[in-house]
């Protein structure tokens, strides 16, 4: 199937930087952002297990993709020294604010993450305690180029924390039942309805086996699983009124649990350096 240009992926990032219409608030205030954050995390509760904040106090963390800044103003709220890169001006501009009306301090870049290179300085090869991206990579034209640099900004030690979307999942079922039952048509599917604005320019999804031969060979993963079924009604959802979906009003938290494990859409993993 086509692919977007990276012109085309900024074009609709840009215009739109991930979940900026997740609060009502006045934007860049503080209200705005801590909405924006309070809503993600009710929704994607994995996440703060994810972060692992407690590591990384004292510590240096890049993170690919910041958008909004949600997460990395709680690395440097829990002591890290953060790093952020995005590829839009709008989301760079939103994150620095972020940080201004918390009182944090971040480096930022702008730039493409496929040039890791040309974006981050010499200085910062083999710093980073961390490299964090959540459900970015996938979204950019040439997922491959952005793992084949990661290993030169890790410290030896250093890990990878990130988050693709799933190639088998509760959304894709969804998806499928809500437009057509064509399972040739799955990618095309995904891409074009992935996020809350339609048409996506890239979006790709993996499976375990393509998540390894993505970052190979220089990563090694240390453990890979499966979470998070959005099982909220939509409408009441966009309002900010959490109701869960029909088909999920009688699931308990345990066997929902066993879903996603099985179904769920992101695919988190952990990494190092090969």
């Amino acid at each position: 199937m086509k692919r977007g240009t990276l012109d085309e992926v900024y074009n609709y990032w840009n215009e739109r930087p991930c979940n900026i219409r997740h609060s009502t608030k006045e934007i860049n205030s503080v209200e705005f952002f801590d909405e924006v954050a309070e809503k993600k995390y009710k929704v994607e509760s994995h996440k703060r297990e994810f972060l692992a904040l407690e590591k990384w106090q004292g510590k240096t963390v890049l993170e690919l993709g910041c958008g909004l800044g949600t997460d990395a103003i709680q690395f440097a709220k829990a002591g890290a020294k953060v790093v952020c890169i995005d590829l839009t001006k709008a989301a760079i501009d939103l994150c620095k604010k972020n940080f201004e009306v918390h009182g944090l301090q971040g480096t930022f870049f702008q730039g493409n993450i496929e040039s890791l290179d040309t974006i981050l300085p010499e200085s910062y090869k083999g710093s980073f305690d961390l490299i964090y991206s959540f459900g970015v990579i996938h979204h950019t034209p040439n997922p491959k180029k952005v793992f084949e640099q990661i290993p030169a900004f890790l410290k030896t030690d250093g890990e990878v924390r990130c988050m693709l979307y799933s190639r088998f999942s509760y959304k894709l079922f969804w998806l499928l039942n809500s437009t057509e039952w064509d399972l040739s048509k799955t990618d095309s599917t995904i891409q074009k309805y992935s996020e809350a604005q339609e048409g996506c320019p890239v979006t790709y999804t993996y499976t375990f086996d393509e998540i390894t031969e993505l970052i190979n060979p220089g990563l090694t993963i240390e453990s890979i699983w499966k979470d998070h079924i959005f099982t909220w009604d939509i409408p009441s959802y966009r309002n900010n009124i959490f109701i869960k979906d029909t088909p999920f009003q009688n699931v308990s938290p345990d066997y929902l649990k066993q879903l996603e494990k099985e179904l769920g859409w992101h695919t988190l993993f952990i990494a190092r350096k090969t």
